[in-house]
């Protein structure tokens, strides 16, 4: 059984696929393309988080469908996309 933590935050920021560059597997959006909650322009994404949730059209994802890194999130193929779809990342904080 996994220990949770007595209090858990959440750190949302919101970009569209538009926003990304690359293509095929080095298809990725960096981190100064989203906003947070609080509309403002994101300088990098969290470094120490308990996991991350993507959504893409508002649907959730599978763990294996994208990568993270404090300047980008990397989605293989995510080029193929309509420009014009939404990509929500919540990261999940102790």
């Amino acid at each position: 059984m996994p220990i949770i933590p007595p209090f858990q935050g959440s750190k949302k920021f919101v970009s569209n696929i538009l926003e990304g560059t690359g293509t095929g597997a080095s298809f990725s959006i960096a981190a100064i393309n989203f906003i947070d909650d609080a509309g403002l322009t994101v300088t990098s994404f969290p470094t120490t988080f308990t996991y991350y949730l993507l959504y893409i059209n508002g649907v959730l994802q599978l763990d294996n469908s994208s990568s993270v890194s404090a300047t980008a999130i990397n989605l293989p193929d995510g080029d193929t996309l309509d420009p014009s779809v939404p990509i929500m990342i919540e990261f999940i904080i102790r």
